[in-house]
């Protein structure tokens, strides 16, 4: 764990912090840190070759934040040379796309590639692309992160929806300080699209409903 000292040094150190941003290709990882990065919109889908890394610089009430994001490549031959960009890792964000039922399928593959070379981080996990009125992963499925213990956000880079709170979840379990905030933060560009928060409700409400259904052994825990 980061100590809070170290964030809040007069306002003039910033602290810099690695983060992982992996999943499949096709997710939206790079259109997600472009959102942030430039307020742009990546409508072309262009597959990262390697790695690429990004610095996200966020102003908080302890001081100034930078995660330097190591936007990976999602395809699974990369394997070997990618866990040499886990390496000294911090945190990491896992991505699926909740229109494409195998992305979900394989975000174990991604945890368990990252916790084998950085041990016990911690980890968001963000389910993409809901502003798309065809979800395929149903709330029902999405328990990998109760089993797991990490935390889950539904984001959409395209309506920006949720787009901050991976990175606020992150620096409050960084530092260790719940009450940290973002005083400022990168610029985002207008929606290109609007989360119809019809649909989100119900299943949000499902979300929560499935959380309070027992994981398999969770009721024999005491025993």
């Amino acid at each position: 764990m980061i100590s809070t000292a170290d964030i809040a040094n007069a306002g003039q150190t910033i602290l810099i912090v690695k983060l992982v941003l992996i999943g499949d290709s096709g997710t939206g990882k790079t259109t997600f840190v472009k959102r942030h990065l430039t307020g742009e919109f990546e409508k072309k889908y262009i597959a990262t070759l390697g790695v690429e890394v990004h610095p996200l610089n966020f102003t908080t009430n302890l001081g100034q934040m930078q995660f330097d994001i190591w936007d990976t490549a999602g395809q699974e031959k990369a394997g070997d040379i990618r866990d040499g960009y886990y390496i000294n890792a911090q945190c990491g964000i896992i991505m699926f796309d909740v229109t494409t039922r195998v992305t979900y399928k394989n975000v174990p593959n991604w945890h368990l590639n990252l916790i084998r070379v950085c041990g016990n981080i911690p980890i968001v996990l963000c389910g993409n692309k809901v502003d798309v009125k065809e979800r395929m992963v149903r709330a029902r499925s999405i328990t990998f992160h109760r089993e797991k213990n990490l935390q889950y956000y539904d984001v959409s880079a395209k309506s920006n929806y949720n787009l901050e709170k991976p990175f606020l979840w992150l620096a409050r379990h960084l530092v260790g300080n719940p009450t940290l905030e973002f005083v400022t933060a990168p610029a985002l560009g207008p929606p290109e699209a609007q989360v119809n928060m019809a649909l989100i409700e119900p299943y949000r409400q499902k979300m929560h409903d499935t959380a309070q259904v027992p994981l398999p052994g969770e009721d024999n825990a005491d025993l």
